[in-house]
């Protein structure tokens, strides 16, 4: 076993644990159907897509593991992923706290739409991996990296950011909760900010990023932004 594997394997463990002590430890409860079978399909998801990446391009594997606030390079990037994740972890207690004490009514049918959007959030980041092997986890533009303009990238200059906003946009409602969305919010003001940053990167180290930019007018969703 190679120490990538080894890495994403342990990070793959660390993950599910964490988001099963968050939810499970704060809603003071194990009888929480939603949350057992959100982790099911989250983890099926993402260990697929991990074991796609082992198989097919560990390279990208291992850009993806080093990741949060001490990995990034940039000041201004190590503050925003630390704002990131802590609304990350927010997301998840405050689900949890609105199962515990009732605090909204989800309806069962929205529970189902937010366990596709958050299957169909990981399929957009899958498909971000299929077509850009230099989708780092952190802002980078590596010797001979090459701007990708196909696939998802034909439609929005950011899909990675879309297919994490529509994957925890669907969160909170599988969860049962609304109160949730409330950490979305944060999330999606986060994301604009690395974004733009990210953009200001690209246009000074990514060859072709700026008639990329004219090219595809929409930085995360068509139509809007």
């Amino acid at each position: 076993m190679s120490s990538v594997t080894r890495r994403a394997l342990i990070g793959l463990a660390q993950l599910f644990l964490a988001l099963a002590f968050l939810l499970f430890v704060t809603a003071w409860s194990l009888h929480y159907f939603q949350a057992w079978w959100y982790l099911g399909i989250f983890g099926i998801c993402v260990s697929a897509i991990t074991i796609y990446l082992m198989r097919n391009d560990p390279e990208l594997l291992e850009r993806r593991l080093d990741a949060g606030p001490l990995a990034e390079k940039e000041r201004s990037q190590q503050v925003i992923q630390a704002f990131a994740a802590a609304a990350f972890v927010a997301l998840y207690v405050v689900s949890a706290l609105d199962f515990r004490f009732h605090w909204s009514y989800v309806d069962p049918f929205m529970v189902e739409i937010g366990d596709l959007l958050v299957v169909a959030g990981l399929g957009i980041i899958f498909a971000v991996f299929k077509e850009n092997s230099y989708a780092s986890a952190t802002i980078e533009a590596v010797e001979e990296q090459q701007l990708i303009r196909t696939g998802p990238y034909a439609f929005v200059r950011h899909p990675m950011y879309l297919g994490a906003l529509v994957m925890l946009l669907g969160t909170p409602p599988a969860l049962l909760s609304w109160w949730g969305e409330c950490a979305v919010i944060v999330i999606v003001g986060v994301i604009v900010w690395r974004l733009l940053k990210e953009e200001e990167f690209l246009v000074k180290n990514l060859p072709g990023y700026e008639e990329y930019k004219r090219k595809v007018k929409w930085r995360l969703l068509p139509g809007i932004f």
